[in-house]
Parts: C-alpha cells; sequence; structure tokens
C-alpha cells in the first residue's frame, strides 16, 4: 500500500511538470478553448512548402497569445526556386523579430518538401550547407532556433544519421507517434548529434476543439 502511494504521488508530480502543447498549419478562431483543456503552447506555421508566408498561421499566432497560450512558429523553407535571403526576409516583415513580435523559437522543418522547386536534392552537402545559411539568415534577424526533424528524414536529407552533427547546438523538437508524452523513447531515435530534445511530437493529426492538430510535449 505504501509503495502504491509513492507512485501516485510520483506519478502526480511527473503529471505536473510535463508541460503539453500542439502545433497546427489550419486557420483556427477558439485558442481559448486549447487554454480550458490544458494545453500550454501553440506552434503555429510562419512560412509555407512552396515558398510564402502563412498569413492565417499569423493570425492564429496572435490568437493564441491573446488567449494566454505560449507561441512559437515553425518555418518550412524553400530550397530552389526562393533564396534563403528572399525567404526571411518575407517571414520578418510579417511576424517581425524578437523585438517587435512576441513568439519564443522558430521552428526550422525539416522532412521532405512535396512543393515542385522547393525539394531538398540528392546532393547531402549542398542541403546541409543550406540548412545553415537559414540558420544563420534567421539569427541575423535576431530570431532564436531550433531544428523540426526526425531520425529518419535527417538520414535521408543528409545522408546518414550522424551527419551535419553541428547543428546539436541548437534546441531540437522531433516527432514519434507512440502516445507517450516522455523523452524516454528518445535514445532509440535520436540522431544528428543531439542528446537531450526539447519538444516530442508524440501524436499527430488529432482533433482537438474542432480542428486538426499535433500534439506535442515540452519538459
Amino acid at each position: 500500500m505504501k509503495m502504491t502511494s509513492l507512485l501516485i504521488v510520483a506519478l502526480q508530480i511527473y503529471t505536473s511538470l510535463a508541460v503539453l502543447g500542439f502545433d497546427l498549419h489550419a486557420k483556427h478562431d477558439d485558442f481559448s478553448c486549447f487554454k480550458k483543456n490544458g494545453y500550454q503552447f501553440a506552434i503555429t506555421r510562419a512560412y509555407r512548402s512552396f515558398g510564402a508566408v502563412d498569413l492565417d498561421g499569423y493570425q492564429n499566432l496572435q490568437k493564441a497569445k491573446a488567449a494566454g497560450l505560449i507561441g512559437d512558429v515553425y518555418f518550412f523553407p524553400c530550397k530552389g526556386k526562393k533564396t534563403v535571403k528572399s525567404q526571411v526576409s518575407e517571414f520578418v516583415q510579417t511576424f517581425g523579430n524578437k523585438q517587435t513580435q512576441e513568439y519564443g523559437t522558430v521552428w526550422v522543418d525539416v522532412e521532405t518538401n512535396p512543393s515542385t522547386g522547393c525539394e531538398w536534392t540528392n546532393d547531402y552537402a549542398s542541403n546541409c550547407n543550406f540548412l545553415q545559411e537559414l540558420v544563420n539568415e534567421l539569427k541575423g534577424n535576431s530570431q532564436s532556433v531550433g531544428i523540426y526533424a526526425s531520425q529518419y528524414m535527417w538520414t535521408s536529407i543528409f545522408g546518414s544519421a550522424s551527419a551535419c552533427s553541428h547543428f546539436a547546438s541548437l534546441p531540437l523538437w522531433y516527432p514519434h507517434y507512440d502516445q507517450t508524452p516522455t523523452f524516454d523513447d528518445f535514445p532509440k531515435y535520436k540522431f544528428g548529434g543531439w542528446t537531450t530534445p526539447s519538444i516530442k511530437q508524440y501524436s499527430g493529426t488529432a482533433t482537438v476543439c474542432g480542428v486538426a492538430v499535433d500534439l506535442n510535449y515540452y519538459k
């Protein structure tokens, strides 16, 4: 009985430390619903895969902040038909920088790009250099930068799970849809030199408050 009580207390402490949030790309209005349901942060799309600012994502960010949620954004870059400088310039013109806009981290989305003219290439070194150029340009515009990626996508885009390890100094947001809001799985799926992640996307395409979202865990 005493051991059971200790386990319950430990679970309560763990739950109190876990911070749950969500990311979305669809336009939505009622972010107060998320707040009421215990979610504490929102990550909205800031830049689209075909090379354009997401104006709906900007409105989502404003509504999320107004509802009392912590706000981050994610940036799906286009490698090819637009320069890094032009993409970041467009983003900053709409979303501002840390001095003019209240959001935390810009998460660079490193995954297969389905948009024509914006795909990652088979030149792994070129892909790594492109990501570095993008990170540098964002930092040069006073942005805090993190990386969103999985072991599979990192290997596909950069050639191996250990490639481009110099990005490991940045925060990592990784997906693994095991429906478990912990980082216990990360040692099996680690890549890119990271030893500790910052956010886990633990559930994909859930419907919460009437909109499709991915669910995330931060600790």
